[in-house]
């Protein structure tokens, strides 16, 4: 009989069991002593909804824009490196998930299905592309061509990860893709087989984005070294600029986490920012996006479009980004556990859960459209964005 899925949570227990070690953990862990990945979520739990009754609430609706583009309801599938691990054609399935619901889904420059890969693969819905730049400017050049080539309709461009963080159990499981074969990890493999077969089954098992494409890397010890090597620590606000005139099209920034960078990302021509911690795996003692996101609303002042990243882990969640200023939201984790427990249906899974708990609770708080959804529905703390002093 198959189990019963109710929440995120139980896509979370399901991936547990059938994904290995390395890459479930690559999903669940933030880095050093994870404070600011636990907050991510705790800081949600702060914040409460005013309950009203006697309300006509009929006819709700979840429907949105994104970039001026209708969505089934204001959540995007975030770019997650490494996605074809969690599942086979990992990042297939969750595109083709996401096209069938009606939401975005941001392809990463670190995934092992390529650009071309879920462009052929599902061709009715132009998907986003997320980049990291790199030091060999001709490889972001090209990788842009190639975006643009497979009609993919954004670039987000992530802004927080020059340096990767030290994520401790990701060193001590020794990931890499493909994974290298210990007796450890062929024990796990071996009670993962569903998983394994799948693998077995597929020819797209390391970062399809960079092996062929990238200069000299051509098998799994060349590519280490060169993604070792190429996140470009000179990342600056006029590179930001070039990389928004080499694209040309709607440009969105990833990783803003303090007012005054949201508003240099409004004046680099960011059409929308992302309030985000890269999900507590970079500056561990970070605030949560959550508690970060008022202030940045203040400071943009509806020059551009905001959408939260990180933490989000229920349609309650999304609500309650949107109540504090949000325009939209990202899920990273939450479709991630779907995709590990159930593959393409997971991810299908995911979006339904949410998508129920934001209609039910509407319905509950009083609203029948997200754009209705303000500060006033929320019960928020009054030390909520504390007295953080900017300056010691």
């Amino acid at each position: 009989m198959p189990p019963v899925i109710t929440s995120i949570a139980d896509l979370k227990a399901l991936h547990r069991r059938r994904t290995p070690r390395m890459f479930y953990d690559y999903c669940d862990s933030g880095s050093w002593t994870e404070q600011t990945y636990r907050e991510n979520t705790t800081d949600f739990e702060k914040l409460r909804f005013r309950q009203r009754v006697a309300v006509d609430m009929s006819g709700r609706s979840l429907a949105s824009t994104m970039l001026g583009r209708p969505v089934a309801m204001p959540v995007a599938l975030a770019p997650i490196g490494s996605l074809g691990m969690q599942s086979a054609d990992g990042e297939i399935k969750a595109a083709r998930a996401a096209a069938r619901f009606g939401v975005p889904f941001t392809l990463s420059t670190m995934s092992i299905c390529s650009i071309e890969d879920v462009a052929e693969a599902v061709p009715e819905a132009p998907f986003w592309f997320q980049l990291y730049v790199m030091q060999d400017e001709e490889f972001v050049d090209r990788i842009i061509e190639r975006a643009r080539a497979a009609r993919c309709s954004a670039l987000v461009l992530t802004l927080d990860l020059q340096i990767l963080g030290q994520r401790h159990k990701d060193l001590k499981n020794g990931l890499s893709a493909p994974p290298k074969i210990t007796a450890r990890n062929a024990w796990d493999f071996a009670r993962r087989w569903r998983w394994s077969m799948e693998m077995a089954r597929t020819r797209r098992r390391t970062f399809r984005n960079i092996v062929g494409h990238a200069k000299d890397v051509g098998d799994l010890r060349s590519l280490m070294s060169w993604t070792n090597e190429q996140f470009d620590p000179r990342l600056d606000w006029g590179k930001v600029a070039r990389i928004r005139d080499r694209w040309g099209g709607p440009f969105v920034l990833k990783g803003i986490l303090d007012p005054e960078d949201a508003r240099l990302a409004v004046e680099a021509g960011a059409d929308a920012i992302v309030v985000s911690n890269h999900g507590g795996r970079q500056l561990d003692g970070a605030l949560s996006s959550i508690r970060m996101l008022p202030s940045i609303v203040r400071a943009v002042k509806g020059r551009t479009e905001i959408w939260l990243d990180s933490g989000i882990r229920s349609g309650q969640d999304v609500l309650k980004a949107l109540a504090l200023g949000a325009d939209a939201t990202m899920i990273g984790r939450a479709y991630v556990h779907g995709l590990g427990a159930m593959g393409e249906a997971g991810v299908t899974r995911a979006l339904e859960v949410i998508a129920r708990e934001m209609d039910v609770t509407m319905a509950l708080i009083g609203r029948r459209r997200v754009a209705e959804v303000g500060r006033d529905v929320l019960l928020v703390p009054r030390d909520f964005e504390g007295e953080w002093a900017e300056n010691a």
